[in-house]
């Protein structure tokens, strides 16, 4: 047993820094971070507008009628390289979904109101043209409205 003491008092313990531990885990996970953000945005080419489209977080129109990728409500934005993002604007107020267009540089078209029992009043029911065709700049989109 004295022997067990004599040796477990010459080792050395270890040392630990909780501190330099935080840093540098919190430093791996921002560059992992940054590099997916980098790696997303050189193959897409087209992430900035479908993040900036899902900053609002928008409630459904109609919760028994929307599904999460409708393509009644989910415009199909063609970049001139050939890749294609979608944009679903299912829930969005006509203003919040102005600023997609701006972004994608396309025009507004016709707004119609139609009631509808359930939705949300002024949100996107329909846009056209809808997914799967393809919008690019220039190109007009007609939507479709919640009367109340």
């Amino acid at each position: 047993m004295n022997a067990m003491n004599q040796y477990a008092d010459s080792a050395e313990t270890p040392g630990f820094d909780a501190p330099q531990i935080v840093r540098r885990t919190r430093r791996r996970r921002a560059a992992g971070i940054a590099a997916v953000a980098a790696a997303l945005i050189a193959a897409g080419g087209g992430t900035a507008l479908a993040t900036s489209a899902a900053n609002n977080s928008p409630t459904p129109a109609a919760t028994s009628t929307v599904a999460a990728n409708d393509d009644a409500t989910t415009l199909l934005y063609l970049f001139s390289d050939g890749a294609t993002t979608r944009l679903p604007l299912a829930g969005y107020s006509l203003d919040m979904a102005k600023p997609v267009l701006e972004k994608t540089q396309t025009k507004l078209g016709t707004v119609t109101k139609k009631a509808v029992k359930g939705c949300k009043p002024g949100s996107v029911l329909k846009v056209s043209p809808h997914a799967p065709k393809t919008i690019k700049p220039g190109d007009t989109v007609d939507f479709t409205i919640c009367a109340g």
